[in-house]
């Protein structure tokens, strides 16, 4: 199979997912894009993720990258939509696993979503991709996301990509920006939570990585320096030169969002290691949460 053999994208139309696409043409590698509507596009193949999936779709692939997932950044998290976040992840994920467990050895290699949140709330912990599962409702979530991709069976090629908070205004600086621009931002909870990071850039870089180096396994997606909430928000004032000191204590956050909401994204702490990442010989462009933000906001 060529470096330039096609990759099968489910997710295509998210953050992560369409600046994928993106990166991969500009390299002049060919993409199909499974979509939930009828296909209009020469690259598209229409699938419904909760019915099987003709494994010729992905025949002669090089990878398939299973990024399906409703947003997590969208609050409150009511048991509707507890329900959802679940659904549009576990769902998909069993149908492309059955399409590649089908195929055998045969198979492309196949890149499944999870997230960093994986690990729960570890203060003081320094968490690799060999460290087990916390207990929030994200950290369940993501374990049983993970359990899914893994019944593609014993042959099948697995990467787990263990994302973290992308810093990008489509991402995790979504809600954070109109309230910095208003002076209304300030620590959240403590704020001395250490807060897992990524820049769209090295996202998308790293899932490519992962691809030509061959890696299988659980992938901690997350920058090399860790920082805390309070410094990313402080930081993040600094450059739109707005101030920092309207804080929202833990109780607040828990009764505006939601107790799973406010627990798994903003009171967790987690320093996560991209471990397996740079012992493969990945090189990350931001290195540093400052660096990312002052790419976002130019």
């Amino acid at each position: 199979m060529t470096q330039t053999a096609r990759i099968i994208i489910s997710g295509s139309s998210g953050l992560i997912g369409s600046a994928l696409v993106s990166s991969l043409r500009a390299d002049g590698i060919p993409v199909t894009r499974l979509v939930r509507r009828a296909a209009t596009q020469p690259d598209e193949v229409a699938w419904d993720p909760a019915r099987p999936l003709d494994p010729a779709v992905l025949s002669g692939a090089r990878a398939v990258v299973n990024l399906n997932g409703a947003s997590i950044g969208k609050l409150p998290w009511t048991a509707r939509y507890r329900a959802a976040l679940r659904d549009s992840r576990i769902l998909p994920t069993r149908t492309l696993a059955a399409a590649v467990r089908a195929l055998g050895r045969d198979a492309p290699a196949f890149l499944s979503g999870s997230a960093v949140g994986i690990y729960g709330d570890r203060p003081g912990e320094h968490l690799t991709e060999q460290d087990a599962p916390g207990h929030t409702f994200l950290a369940e979530l993501s374990g049983a996301w993970e359990a899914a991709a893994l019944t593609a069976g014993p042959d099948a090629r697995i990467a787990l990509l263990r994302t973290a908070s992308i810093l990008h205004p489509r991402g995790v600086l979504k809600p954070l920006l109109p309230l910095t621009r208003f002076g209304l931002s300030g620590p959240l909870g403590g704020g001395d939570q250490v807060w897992p990071w990524i820049s769209l850039d090295d996202e998308v870089r790293a899932i490519r990585h992962i691809i030509d180096a061959g890696v299988t396994g659980p992938v901690n997606l997350a920058g090399p320096t860790p920082a805390s909430a309070r410094a990313i928000g402080r930081e993040l004032a600094r450059q739109m030169h707005r101030p920092y000191v309207l804080p929202a204590p833990a109780w607040a956050l828990r009764l505006g969002l939601g107790r799973d909401a406010a627990d798994s994204l903003l009171l967790a702490d987690a320093t996560v290691v991209p471990a397996v990442l740079t012992g493969s010989g990945f090189a990350f462009h931001h290195r540093t949460a400052p660096e990312v933000l002052a790419a976002a906001l130019s």
